[in-house]
C-alpha cells in the first residue's frame, strides 16, 4: 500500500484549485520543477495519471476528480491532529470574519466548541458582506475568513467548505408574473454574490426587476420578505419558518451553486491555523446534524 506524503497531496489539491503549475508553485512556495516532480511521484504512487495537461492546459482527469474530494479531507485531517497535538501550547488572538448568515446558522456553537478547547486564544469575530470581507482580508484586517465564492472562479488560496445552492424565496409559492410588473427585490445591498446571482438570473430570462428593499443583514432581509415587501435570494439549506423556496416549477430561474470556503493569511499563526482545521473539521458533521 502506497506512503501518501501530505506535501504530494497538498500540491495536488493546490493545482486542481489552481489548474497552473507556476501559481501552485507560489502558494505553496516551491518551484514549478518541483511541482512537477511531485505530481510526478504522487501520479505513480497512485499508479493512474491525475491531470491532463500539455504546454497550455492542466485539467484533472477521472482518477484525479476521484482523489481529490478525500485528498482534501486527509489533509485537513493531518492539521487538525497537529493542532491537537500543539493545543496546550496554542495562545493568541485570531481576527475571524464571516457572512452573516454563515454566522448565524453555524458559528455559534463550532465557535464555542473551539473556545472550549483552547481557552488561551481570543477570538474577535466579525461579519460583513463576502467582497467587504475579501477587501479587508487583502489589507490585513483579518487573519481567516469565510467566503462565499463562484466555484469556477475561486479566490487563491481558498479551502472549499461545501456548496450551496441558493434560491428565491417569498412569503408564498407564486410564479414571478404575478403581481407587479417588476418584481420586487429584497436584497444586501452591492458588492454581494447572492444579489449578482440573482439580477443575473433574472435578467437572462427576461424577468423585470426593480430593489424593493435593501438589507445589510441577514435579519433585516427576512424580516422584509416576511413583512411582504419582496422576494430574496437565501441558501436552500437555511430557509427560515413561514417562507417558501420559488422553483423552477413557479417560472422562477435556477441560480448557480456558491462555494463556502475558508480563506487564511499565507503563513497563518498556530493559533489561525488551529481554528481553521477546526472549523474545516467540524462543519461537515454540524451540517449533517442540523
Amino acid at each position: 500500500m502506497a506512503d501518501l506524503d501530505i506535501s504530494l497531496l497538498r500540491a495536488f489539491v493546490t493545482l486542481a484549485e489552481t489548474l497552473s503549475f507556476s501559481r501552485t508553485a507560489e502558494r505553496i512556495g516551491r518551484s514549478q520543477s518541483a511541482v512537477s516532480m511531485q505530481i510526478r511521484k504522487l501520479e505513480e504512487l497512485l499508479g493512474a495519471p491525475l491531470f491532463a495537461r500539455d504546454k497550455r492546459h492542466v485539467a484533472l482527469t477521472a482518477e484525479g476528480e476521484a482523489l481529490l474530494g478525500d485528498a482534501r479531507r486527509m489533509i485537513a485531517l493531518a492539521e487538525s491532529m497537529a493542532a491537537r497535538i500543539r493545543s496546550p501550547d496554542i495562545a493568541g488572538e485570531v481576527r475571524f470574519a464571516s457572512p452573516e448568515d454563515f454566522a448565524t446558522q453555524y458559528l455559534p456553537e463550532i465557535l464555542a466548541a473551539f473556545a472550549a478547547k483552547h481557552p488561551q486564544v481570543r477570538l474577535d469575530v466579525n461579519c460583513d458582506l463576502t467582497l467587504r470581507l475579501v477587501e479587508a482580508f487583502g489589507r490585513g484586517k483579518h487573519d481567516l475568513i469565510v467566503v462565499k465564492q463562484d466555484p469556477a472562479e475561486p479566490y487563491p488560496g481558498s479551502r472549499p467548505l461545501w456548496r450551496e445552492r441558493p434560491v428565491f424565496v417569498g412569503r408564498r409559492r407564486e410564479r414571478p408574473q404575478d403581481g407587479e410588473a417588476r418584481l420586487p427585490l429584497v436584497l444586501s445591498p452591492a458588492p454581494c454574490v447572492y444579489r449578482r446571482r440573482a439580477v443575473s438570473a433574472l435578467d437572462q430570462a427576461g424577468l423585470p426587476w426593480g430593489i424593493a428593499y435593501t438589507s445589510p443583514s441577514f435579519a433585516g432581509t427576512v424580516a422584509a420578505v416576511r413583512a411582504g415587501l419582496g422576494v430574496t435570494v437565501l441558501p436552500e439549506a437555511m430557509l427560515p419558518d413561514g417562507l417558501a423556496a420559488l422553483d423552477e416549477a413557479q417560472g422562477w430561474p435556477r441560480l448557480p451553486e456558491v462555494e463556502i470556503a475558508l480563506l487564511a493569511a499565507p503563513r497563518p499563526s498556530p493559533a489561525t491555523a488551529a481554528l481553521a482545521a477546526f472549523v474545516e473539521e467540524r462543519v461537515p458533521t454540524y451540517r449533517h446534524n442540523r
